[in-house]
């Protein structure tokens, strides 16, 4: 999809209806050349949370609340809830946001490889780059956010519907119920055929072909799982390592035997899942929406930026949640009575929805850990060990 700003007159004429959207941008890109930008810078996530704790930044974002206590209040008086996530959401899980200083990878912008363009010109260079990522989130972890919103779901049935940008499998991986998560841009793990409609659905392998191995025999068996799983990751990123690899050796379609298998995300310039946009569309045309929660995202791809104006058409309120205090991008329209909570969204949602989802801890043991609170637990535990040595000391 085409990154856009806000355009009153794109919402007004394609708002959200899938056909119309793409036909409209193609046949008047002209008039919304000047709206195309690259992706927003990121900042590292703030220490912020709790009553009176939100940072504002953005024109009308002063008028938003971070009281978490009227927030909850909020939440428990609403009937139909909307969320819409974006990278922010997995970033305290280790995953790259691929945005700002970060948005690179090897010596390549991170959008520029995401393109059929780009697949055409070299996919060997674009499956490395996604059997990276392939690689990182099946390393990675769902953090307590991601546990949050699937309990949230699991709580209120068809009053919560969770609308997911990210293709990483975290909020399935928490068990987030599948009724309940609509995948805007698909996931890493679907495959699909260059030239047929060959679809294959939730293949984890890791390669997903022998030519895409990023973790040689030698690498395993001079280190442990672990550090096999950094130096792997460090080897893709070499600059020196290969730069890309012939298509004669990437993976092919079964079904044809002649196309070459692609991820099966959804890439700049292409149309989103229609029967997933028709089902969305279903569920805010029920009824009032009370309340959406945009959670890691500046909603500025097509069509989340939308979904936030039909959100608060059936009257909901909005409530921000977002680790990057210069570019909140969604804050920028916030209204009074609307929420903004600027820092970690793992540690943030679980508070916020702590009245509806009750204790998580059950869920602790399975989840991510963000880097500060994990170095803070290390040197616990480190201090642990310290202590009772020296105590044996003492006891001798």
């Amino acid at each position: 999809m085409p990154i856009l700003t806000h355009s009153p007159s794109l919402i007004k004429s394609c708002l959200l209806k899938p056909p119309y959207l793409f036909l409209h941008f193609h046949q008047h890109q002209h008039q919304h050349k000047h709206q195309i930008h690259t992706p927003f810078h990121t900042m590292p996530p703030s220490n912020i949370s709790g009553k009176g704790s939100g940072h504002y930044t953005t024109t009308n974002s002063v008028l938003a609340s971070s009281d978490i206590d009227k927030f909850r209040d909020v939440l428990g008086r609403s009937r139909r809830v909307l969320a819409l996530c974006g990278a922010g959401l997995s970033a305290a899980s280790g995953l790259d946001t691929f945005r700002g200083k970060g948005g690179f990878w090897r010596d390549y912008k991170a959008t520029s490889l995401a393109t059929p363009e780009a697949f055409e010109a070299d996919p060997g260079l674009v499956w490395l780059f996604y059997a990276y990522r392939r690689h990182k989130a099946l390393q990675a972890k769902p953090n307590m956010a991601h546990f949050a919103l699937a309990e949230l779901a699991r709580k209120r049935g068809d009053g919560f519907l969770c609308l997911s940008q990210n293709v990483d499998g975290l909020s399935q991986r928490a068990n987030h119920p599948p009724s309940q998560l609509k995948l805007l841009h698909s996931t890493l793990f679907n495959l699909k055929c260059h030239a047929c409609t060959y679809i294959q659905t939730d293949n984890f392998d890791d390669p997903v072909h022998p030519s895409l191995l990023i973790d040689d025999a030698s690498i395993t068996a001079r280190l442990s799982p672990a550090k096999s799983s950094v130096a792997a990751t460090a080897r893709l990123l070499d600059p020196n390592s290969p730069k890309t690899i012939d298509p004669a050796d990437l993976p092919h379609c079964p079904e044809c035997k002649t196309g070459l298998l692609r991820p099966g995300v959804v890439w700049f310039g292409e149309p989103l899942p229609e029967e997933t946009l028709r089902e969305v569309n279903e569920w805010i045309d029920e009824g009032r929406i009370d309340l959406i929660l945009v959670i890691g995202t500046t909603a500025a791809v097509w069509p989340a930026a939308g979904y936030i104006q039909q959100a608060r058409q059936k009257g909901a309120k909005v409530a921000v949640v977002n680790m990057d205090t210069h570019h909140l991008g969604s804050a920028s329209s916030l209204r009074k009575g609307d929420f903004l909570f600027v820092g970690d969204a793992a540690t943030l949602v679980p508070e916020m929805l702590e009245p509806v989802v009750g204790d998580l801890r059950e869920f602790v043991g399975q989840a991510a850990v963000p880097e500060p609170v994990a170095v803070e637990m290390e040197k616990e535990k480190t201090a642990d060990v310290e202590e009772k040595r020296e105590g044996e000391k003492e006891e001798v």
